[in-house]
């Protein structure tokens, strides 16, 4: 959930000179989109992976800062619990064997990461939803000890006025729950895909990420159960919204698909964050404004399902992302590294459309596809470009696929990199299972066993390394 904090104190005048930063940001970020002073180069992806930590008993293992450690390791960084880590990649140029790049060195950070766990009795385990979590491991005594969370936590249920979290999901069963924190947060683990785009690109690719959105999810799905119940293929998504919900308070959901497509420029979801979200982290940073310190700190505390970021190059020049935030973790790196691949390719392809808003169906339609893809997976009824409905499985198959293949071509992806990586959805799409399906399946084949068999399968069937559609039950 983003950088540190130095303190966990501060004052009214702290805030009103953060909010006066901000603002003096705000403007020259809109300076510097209007006058096209923002370098342009090369689409770049990158990505961020959360993972779990789990013991012997294939409960969550709060031993994470300890295993971080024994690990040193500059791509792999704490998470909101003790249980959690995350893994990050070096970006890649979208040219070449970019993909396969990226697959590598995460295989390589995730297998040194799983040693150095085997080393504490544990075991690492890449699932959007752990199937043994329960609620007390949710606890504040298992959040990372960093001033960052707290403060979140604190801020977050002010704004809120303390009233407790109602968790209320149905699905084939129905979960309530009353939370008094954000630590049911930490049971949503996903796989976060960046991609660096231009000034002038910035606000189609934001739109025609929320486009993605619903067929990403539906083709993703990999968290069928929490503390037992059978609920959405991609419950994960209904979970995080609640978790940090705003109550009665009248407050903008600070976790949500949105309000509506970006109009003209990415800049209005930055004035928005300055309009409608209080800050909740004022931390003031000694830095010039062209670092947009303050600007990025209270981005980073607004998560949209597809948010826009600030990044800043290594010779400090500062450059656009766009973050596809609904895919979940695992089931393996060949199936993540694919999902990408198909969202990159898919993204390139659709700046190609005559529609220069990249807006390409109604915003309510495309938050009506998101829910219902996370509710039902593949077999989730979407409307589409044409304005018929279709399954989210024959949308992928029939037009997603085909763009993907173009997108990537077009980006100078090399042709048997498009086949391999872009084969593994078509696989998916054939056998017609997700990692939810397989869960599910899983499940039902097994009905004497409890959460901790579906897990230990699952890991087993994780470690060796196969994509999904390869796995047996």
């Amino acid at each position: 959930m983003g950088q540190e904090i130095g303190t966990p104190d501060f004052t009214p005048d702290d805030l009103a000179e953060f909010r006066h930063r901000l603002e003096q940001e705000t403007r020259l970020l809109a300076s510097w989109l209007t006058a096209g002073a923002l370098p342009v180069g090369p689409k770049v992806g990158g990505f961020e992976l959360e993972a779990w930590l789990v013991g012997p008993d294939l409960r969550p293992l709060p031993r994470a800062p300890e295993l971080l450690v024994r690990l040193a390791d500059p791509l792999v960084v704490p998470e909101l619990a003790t249980f959690n880590l995350e893994f990050n990649g070096t970006p890649q140029i979208l040219a070449g064997k970019a993909l396969s790049t990226m697959a590598a060195e995460l295989d390589r950070t995730w297998g040194h990461a799983q040693k150095v766990a085997g080393g504490l009795g544990a075991r690492l385990a890449m699932v959007g939803i752990l199937p043994t979590v329960l609620p007390e491991d949710l606890i504040l005594d298992h959040m990372t000890p960093r001033n960052r969370y707290r403060i979140l936590n604190a801020q977050l249920g002010a704004l809120r006025g303390h009233q407790p979290l109602r968790l209320d999901i149905q699905g084939r069963d129905r979960l309530v729950l009353t939370r008094e924190d954000v630590m049911a947060e930490s049971a949503t683990t996903s796989f976060q895909i960046h991609l660096r785009v231009s000034p002038q690109e910035a606000a189609r690719v934001y739109n025609l990420s929320k486009l993605l959105s619903a067929p990403l999810v539906a083709v993703g799905a990999n968290s069928p159960y929490l503390f037992g119940r059978d609920l959405w293929r991609e419950t994960r998504i209904p979970l995080f919204e609640q978790t940090c919900a705003m109550g009665e308070s009248g407050l903008r959901e600070r976790v949500s698909f949105g309000l509506g497509y970006v109009q003209a420029s990415i800049l209005e979801c930055f004035a928005a964050n300055l309009a409608a979200y209080p800050v909740i982290l004022p931390e003031l940073h000694d830095e010039p404004p062209e670092r947009l310190a303050h600007l990025r700190l209270h981005n980073g505390t607004i998560w949209r399902w597809n948010r826009p970021l600030i990044g800043f190059d290594p010779d400090g020049s500062p450059h656009l992302r766009i973050e596809q935030r609904v895919v979940p973790a695992g089931p393996t790196v060949p199936d993540l590294i694919a999902t990408a691949a198909l969202y990159f390719g898919a993204i390139q392809d659709l700046l190609g459309e005559a529609d220069p808003s990249g807006a390409l169906i109604p915003f309510a339609v495309a938050q009506s596809n998101f829910y219902a893809a996370a509710r039902l997976g593949l077999e989730a009824e979407l409307h589409w470009l044409d304005g018929r409905p279709a399954t989210a499985r024959t949308i992928l198959a029939q037009d997603l696929l085909p763009r993907a293949h173009r997108g990537l071509r077009d980006l100078g992806i090399d042709d048997d990199e498009i086949d391999a990586w872009l084969g593994i959805i078509a696989a998916r799409l054939r056998a017609g299972r997700t990692g939810a399906d397989w869960q599910r399946a899983w499940v039902e084949r097994h009905p004497d066993q409890d959460m901790a068999g579906l897990l230990h399968a699952y890991l087993d069937q994780q470690q060796s390394g196969r994509p999904l559609h390869e796995w047996s039950l």
